[in-house]
């Protein structure tokens, strides 16, 4: 996953009770697996790590999916099968990062000439 400055791809599904969100590759890696399901989920997906926005869209508070709502709205609990039905039916969305414009290292104290 790009820190800085770089693209960050995701694929959001909007469930019937919530929204779900997965970080991926990028949009080629998606494409090419919708295309041939030969391919691993592990060239596609950045993270084995379902995310649910509560209705806020892919935009909002990513927190992780319980069991339990997997299974109510995919009828599995399983993740990747879970995964898989995000990435078949899903919108795929590109993103740029902001680069850092925070200080590197605060524990040097203060930068200033002597």
């Amino acid at each position: 996953m790009p820190r800085g400055n770089g693209i960050q791809s995701k694929v959001h599904y909007q469930g019937k009770e919530d929204d779900f969100v997965i970080f991926v590759d990028d949009a080629s890696a998606v494409q090419n697996w919708k295309n041939d399901k030969s391919i691993p989920l592990a060239q596609v997906v950045s993270g084995f790590k379902i995310f649910v926005t509560h209705k806020h869209g892919a935009q909002g508070v990513h927190d992780s999916a319980s069991k339990a709502t997997l299974e109510n709205e995919f009828g599995t609990h399983n993740e990747d099968e879970c995964m898989m039905k995000i990435l078949e039916n899903g919108d795929v969305q590109e993103m740029e990062n902001a680069e850092r414009q925070a200080t590197k290292n605060e524990t040097k104290g203060t930068r200033q000439a002597h």
